[in-house]
């Protein structure tokens, strides 16, 4: 009877991890979301891999500041250092830069996509197809997705359709940009679903974003026209933000809440950065909703409810239980 009881305690601990991680998945989907008026405002003055270079170097400084006062922090309380993570510095280093490399190519290809005049909309609806891609992948890697998963995914992309498309679907090369870091933004929630269990996140994380920062800047070097220190001055609000919200605090938040939930789910949640952009559009820019659009937020909204319909009624069946064993 005790041994049921210890593990009705341990179930229902593990689910409020998983909603604890969900809502920082949704969290990160509104940092993201409401970033993207940063990252139009700084193709105004510089290039896509100038940009990226800025914007990962700032990340790669905050979380450096945030790894070595925490460090501090536990020093002054007498506190001992953490355990080590049980995949060691080998994951860590070659998870940072398997991640670092990935989100050095879709960052660019979002961002020259943006570069090369693509529909914003459009490219928020092609970009978050990595929700379906996640799931698809997920099947080679044995790591099958619920049925109300793949319904919720449906749903979704039929929301953000409603709420992104405004014109018909045409492919352009500008759209097979977006089309490929959808690609790999999918492939970067897969690689962090291997590691982010083995390692310290926010060591990974503060590793990803030097090294996408020293590809970034590489591929400037070759591509980009010298930037006047002046750019870099006048874009400072859009570098700044990018950087340590959008970048820093979203990719680690994302690291962290991908230790205990499914890369499918995560995709789904995360997808709702179109919902957020759209809602800041309107909050801070005053663009105002069409009906069509309210319809594909509902939509959305729908969806990500449905997706948490297994792990609701797992809850109930362990509150349950836990009230079983203590009667």
């Amino acid at each position: 009877m005790k041994t049921k009881r210890v593990y009705a305690k341990i179930k229902n601990m593990t689910k409020n991890k998983k909603l604890q991680s969900n809502l920082l998945l949704l969290l990160t989907a509104f940092i993201w979301g409401t970033a993207f008026v940063a990252q139009s405002d700084a193709m105004d003055s510089m290039s896509t891999f100038t940009f990226n270079f800025a914007r990962a170097t700032v990340a790669g400084l905050a979380l450096l500041a945030v790894i070595y006062f925490m460090a501090r922090a536990r020093k002054r309380r007498n506190e001992a250092a953490p355990e080590a993570a049980p995949g060691g510095k080998k994951a860590l280093i070659v998870g940072g830069v398997v991640c670092g490399a990935v989100l050095a190519v879709a960052s660019a290809l979002q961002q020259m996509g943006i570069e090369y005049d693509i529909n914003v909309g459009k490219a928020g609806f092609l970009t978050a197809l990595y929700i379906i891609i996640v799931p698809l992948a997920g099947i080679f890697l044995k790591k099958r997705a619920h049925f109300t998963i793949w319904i919720s995914v449906l749903l979704a992309v039929f929301g953000m359709y409603l709420l992104c498309i405004k014109q018909g679907l045409t492919i352009e090369t500008r759209d097979l940009l977006v089309i490929g870091c959808a690609f790999c933004y999918s492939l970067h929630i897969l690689v962090i679903d291997h590691f982010s269990p083995k390692v310290d996140c926010v060591k990974m994380s503060c590793i990803q974003f030097f090294v996408c920062g020293a590809l970034s800047l590489a591929a400037a070097l070759f591509t980009d026209k010298p930037v006047a220190p002046a750019v870099f001055a006048a874009a400072w609000v859009p570098i700044l933000y990018s950087g340590v919200m959008s970048s820093a605090v979203g990719y680690t938040l994302q690291m962290l809440a991908q230790r205990h939930t499914s890369p499918a789910l995560a995709s789904l949640l995360m997808s709702l950065e179109s919902v957020f952009a759209a809602l800041a559009g309107w909050l801070l820019l005053g663009q105002g909703f069409t009906p069509r659009e309210l319809a594909g937020c509902v939509v959305m909204f729908a969806a990500i409810v449905l997706a948490q319909a297994p792990d609701l009624v797992a809850s109930r069946k362990d509150k349950r239980l836990s009230r079983d064993v203590t009667e």
